[in-house]
C-alpha cells in the first residue's frame, strides 16, 4: 500500500520525504524526546539514513514497514514519527511505535497517532494482532495505549540496553474484533 495517507481531525499520517530530516531530527535527536526510546539521541546523519530507509521501504514490494509522518492538519508540521512494522514471525500481525516532538505533549497527539496507526493496521492491511512495547517508567506511553484499547500483556525482560543498562519493555497489544468494538 502506497502512497500511505490517513487523517483524523487534527493529525495526518503520510510518507516521509526527503525534506523531513530535520523535522524528525527534532524528535529523534531530543534527550527529552527519546528519554523512554529504545535508542539514544540520534544525529543528523542517522537520522538522514532513517528516512533514506524508511523511503526505501515504503515502495519496497511486498511491503513491511510503515515508518511514517504525523502531521498537523492545519499546518502540516511535521510532529511525530509513527510505525508498523509487519512480524515476519506473526501471521498478520504488526508492531507499533510512535514518538512526537515534546511541544506537543498533553494535548492528545499521542493517542490521536496510535489511533491512526491502528486503523492503518487494521482498516487497511486487515492485520489481526498489533502490539508495541514501551519503557516501564513511560506511564504516560501505559495510559496512552490503554486508552486506545491495547490491553498490557506482560513484560519482557532485559528486552532494551540503553547507555549501557539494560531494561525492561512492557508489552501492550489488540486484535482486529477489539478494535471493530470500539
Amino acid at each position: 500500500m502506497y502512497p500511505v495517507s490517513r487523517h483524523s481531525q487534527r493529525l495526518g499520517l503520510r510518507e516521509l520525504a526527503t525534506d523531513d530530516v530535520d523535522a524528525v531530527l527534532a524528535i529523534y535527536g531530543s534527550r527529552e524526546a527519546t528519554e523512554h526510546l529504545s535508542f539514544e539521541p540520534r544525529s543528523r546523519e542517522d537520522v538522514g539514513q532513517i528516512v533514506a530507509r524508511s523511503m526505501a521501504a515504503a515502495v519496497a514490494s511486498p511491503r513491511s514497514e510503515y515508518a511514517l509522518a504525523v502531521v498537523e492538519q492545519d499546518t502540516g508540521d511535521l510532529v511525530g514519527f509513527g510505525r508498523l512494522a509487519t512480524d515476519p514471525h506473526q501471521q498478520r500481525a504488526a508492531t507499533l511505535g510512535f514518538a512526537l516532538h515534546p511541544r506537543t505533549w498533553g494535548i492528545g497527539y499521542g493517542l490521536e497517532t496510535v489511533h491512526l496507526l491502528l486503523a492503518l493496521g487494521f482498516e487497511d492491511l486487515e492485520l489481526h494482532r498489533i502490539w508495541g512495547a514501551r519503557s516501564p517508567l513511560n506511564h504516560t506511553s501505559a495510559r496512552t495505549m490503554h486508552r486506545a484499547g491495547m490491553v498490557e500483556e506482560g513484560r519482557i525482560r532485559e528486552h532494551v540496553l540503553k547507555n549501557g543498562k539494560w531494561r525492561d519493555s512492557i508489552v501492550h497489544g489488540i486484535l482486529s474484533h477489539e478494535w471493530g468494538a470500539k
